[in-house]
């Protein structure tokens, strides 16, 4: 049992900073995830068609109107 302690002595330190490591590039990760996501969004909202030509009563009110014409 004595020579137990000081290698998790040793050990845990590393085992901090890897952890910590691992936390950081998660969050890295996922914001850029999201940011993709984003701009994806963004892209395809400035690639669709202007819809504000059509007169109010050729446009679907909602998303049921939407998906019954297609």
């Amino acid at each position: 049992m004595n020579d137990v302690l000081p290698v998790l002595a040793a050990l845990v330190p590393s085992v901090g900073v890897g952890l910590l490591f691992w936390v950081a590039m998660r969050y890295i990760v996922r914001a850029d995830r999201n940011e993709r996501a984003a701009l994806a969004r963004l892209d395809a909202e400035e690639r669709r068609p202007d819809r504000s030509e059509e007169s109010p009563a050729d446009a679907p009110r909602d998303d049921r109107e939407r998906k019954a014409d297609a």
